[in-house]
């Protein structure tokens, strides 16, 4: 294993997991923006209000993305195990 292989590896992996997680970061922070426009837009000035609707948008994301983001995370596993013998040389 080179540091090149390494590196590389590394990178792959942070852009996998900047993948999966985008979904859900995306909708929260829809929401939030949406949330907080509306509270400017009323003056409501309770900050716990913005909680809720962040978190029931982001496991909406969780529940319509799941398919995806597993299949993603599985074919990333599978490569990483059927190439072990290839990272030992």
């Amino acid at each position: 294993m080179t540091p090149d292989f390494i590196v590389g590896l590394g990178k792959e992996t942070v852009w996998m997991v900047l993948k999966v997680a985008a979904p859900m970061l995306l909708f929260g922070l829809v929401v939030g923006l949406a949330v907080s426009i509306l509270m400017t837009a009323t003056q409501i000035q309770e900050m716990t209000l913005t909680f809720v609707p962040k978190i029931v948008a982001v496991l909406i994301a969780l529940i319509f993305f799941l398919p995806w983001m597993m299949r993603i995370l599985i074919d990333f596993t599978v490569k990483l195990f059927t190439n072990i013998p290839f990272y030992i040389k």
